[in-house]
């Protein structure tokens, strides 16, 4: 799919809100794999100047969304299963170190917000929306990296969760998401019981089994 043609409004974005943008796009199909990356028409599309776009596509590489191709030009990545397994096993680690960070600093408020992510996350998947599905799933695991509080756990999570974000949405799609709630309904039991290692483990085994899905499907 070609960028849009239509520019929206002027804004001051800063670098982080463009590549949020930038990402985003990619992330639901708006720019195809494959597709080239004009940097003008991206800035024209945003309402920018090049340079933020520039420094955005330049994160988006780091993060393997993004493919710089010597001497040619800018495109969207192709979904990599090699890529998509590295990332998840990182991101598994990263969630691991957040739930055993939070339990012990886990209010009754946060136990409530996952659970009711989690009944927004099945009514999203019953009702056919993949988009609200996966933005309850990242709020269902953003009560512990909240929680937990670690910078170094964000940073690295803001790098490599994009990359599995495209393996999600298919994931989200299937009927796998009723076993992934039926994890998360474990998950929040080990965290209000305060056993942060049974919780972890949990957790981790989320991500992990994207390893699994991309060995027997292509996003």
């Amino acid at each position: 799919m070609p960028v849009p043609s239509t520019s929206l409004p002027p804004r001051g974005l800063l670098r982080d809100e463009v590549r949020t943008r930038l990402r985003d796009a990619i992330v639901d199909g708006t720019l195809a794999p494959g597709e080239q990356l004009r940097d003008v028409e991206l800035a024209t599309w945003l309402g920018v100047s090049r340079t933020p776009v520039r420094e955005a596509l330049l994160d988006l590489a780091r993060s393997g969304l993004v493919l710089a191709l010597p001497g040619r030009s800018t495109v969207v990545a192709p979904v990599d299963d090699d890529k998509v397994r590295d990332a998840a096993a990182v991101v598994a680690a990263m969630h691991r170190v957040a739930v055993v960070e939070a339990t012990p600093r886990f209010t009754d408020d946060d136990i409530d917000r996952m659970r009711q992510a989690n009944d927004a996350f099945l009514a999203a998947h019953d009702a056919g929306d993949t988009s609200a599905a996966l933005a309850a799933d990242h709020a269902f695991h953003a009560v512990a990296v909240d929680r937990a509080d670690n910078e170094a756990v964000r940073t690295v999570l803001a790098l490599y969760g994009p990359v599995l974000e495209r393996a999600e949405r298919l994931r989200f799609a299937s009927n796998d998401a009723t076993a992934s709630a039926a994890r998360h309904a474990e998950l929040i039991r080990h965290c209000a019981a305060r056993d942060a290692q049974a919780a972890a483990a949990v957790a981790e085994g989320l991500w992990l089994d994207l390893l699994t899905d991309t060995t027997q499907e292509t996003p």
